[in-house]
């Protein structure tokens, strides 16, 4: 039978997401409610490598969680502007690179029982560094290491991000064939 929604209202809203509560009746018959939150941006994720196999990590402390986080370079792209552009950007202004090489390399949902948001990732190549640029929300350590130490980060649990998880093991598995 599937879900239907019987009505929607938002709850909250702010420049980057809406937060909705939908009145459905769920796939077994049963009328309820469900929250769900829509973000107004897409994700991007950027996993640069260098010609030797290094990549760069940035480390922040995440309001959300209350802890620390080493995660790819990443950002919002909004509504109407291509996720390239904004992989590009955020690029520039978290680590300072820039890429002469862009490869789209996966798209994924961050979280779907609860959100729509969807997530781009590219491998950015032959790059070349520069100066960071950061927002003023950021507070960033800019970190490059070999791919293998990142892996390892993950296995230890120092990375957590589900976003970058998934981007470094998909590459991992890939590197060989990627262009």
């Amino acid at each position: 039978m599937g879900w239907k929604k019987l009505s929607t209202r938002m709850v909250w809203e702010n420049d980057w997401m809406q937060v909705h509560e939908d009145e459905v009746v769920n796939p077994g018959g049963g009328e309820s409610l469900y929250g769900h939150v829509h973000f107004k941006n897409h994700a991007v994720a950027i996993v640069p490598l260098d010609e030797v196999g290094n990549t760069w990590l940035v480390g922040q402390d995440r309001y959300t969680l209350g802890a620390w986080s080493w995660e790819l370079p990443m950002g919002g792209a909004p509504m109407g502007e291509a996720p390239i552009d904004a992989a590009q950007r955020e690029l520039r202004e978290e680590t300072g690179l820039t890429a002469a090489d862009w490869t789209e390399v996966m798209q994924l949902h961050t979280s779907n029982s609860i959100t729509d948001e969807c997530g781009f990732v590219f491998v950015a190549r032959d790059l070349t560094e520069g100066e960071t640029v950061f927002e003023e929300t950021e507070d960033l350590e800019v970190r490059k290491l070999p791919l293998s130490e990142a892996l390892a980060m993950i296995q230890r649990g120092e990375i957590t991000d589900a976003i970058s998880v998934a981007a470094l093991l998909f590459v991992a598995s890939r590197k060989p064939s990627l262009p």
